[in-house]
C-alpha cells in the first residue's frame, strides 16, 4: 500500500489506519482485501469493498440521521450505494476529504460503535435478569410435594 498521502493532502488508506490507530481502544488490521478498524471487535470503518463500491473509499459506520446530514451536505466527498443503504454506515471518498475531517468522522464513527455495544450489553444483561426472575418465579409457582406418601 502506498504510505504517502495523495495529492493536495488528501487521504490514503495508510493514513486512514494511522488515524484510527490514534482513538482510543481502537485496533488496526490489513490483509490482501483492505483495511479495517475495530473497537472492542465491532467493525468501524473499513475499506468498502463491495463492487457498488467506487475504488479508493473507506466505509465507516455511523447513524443514519448523520449519515443523510453528510449525504446533505457533501455529496462530492460522501455516497451511498443500494448495497450499504440498509447498514448504519457511509461511503468516504478518500481522495476527497482532509486529515481532520477524516479524524473527526472516526471519532464519531467510534462514539456510534461504543454506544451500539452498550445497548447490546444492557440488553444482554436485561435479558438475563429477567429469565433469572422467570426461573425463581416458577419454582415458587410449581406444587410442591408431600412428605406424606
Amino acid at each position: 500500500m502506498n504510505t504517502t498521502p495523495t495529492r493536495a493532502g488528501k487521504l490514503d488508506f495508510d493514513t486512514v489506519l494511522k488515524l484510527g490507530a490514534a482513538l482510543p481502544a481502537v485496533k488496526t488490521s490489513s490483509d490482501r482485501r483492505g483495511i479495517a478498524l475495530r473497537l472492542k471487535g465491532q467493525l468501524v470503518a473499513c475499506t468498502a469493498i463491495n463492487p457498488s463500491a467506487e475504488p479508493n473509499s473507506l466505509m465507516v459506520c455511523i447513524d443514519f440521521p448523520a449519515r443523510d446530514a453528510l449525504l446533505e451536505k457533501r455529496p462530492d466527498t460522501y455516497y451511498m450505494t443500494s448495497h450499504y443503504r440498509g447498514y448504519p454506515t457511509v461511503l468516504v471518498r478518500l481522495a476527497k476529504i482532509g486529515r481532520t475531517e477524516m479524524r473527526n468522522l472516526l471519532g464519531q464513527a467510534v462514539q456510534f460503535v461504543a454506544e451500539q455495544q452498550t445497548k447490546k450489553t444492557t440488553t444482554k444483561a436485561a435479558k438475563k435478569i429477567a429469565k433469572r426472575v422467570a426461573k425463581k418465579a416458577s419454582k415458587r409457582a410449581a406444587p410442591r410435594k408431600s412428605r406424606r406418601s
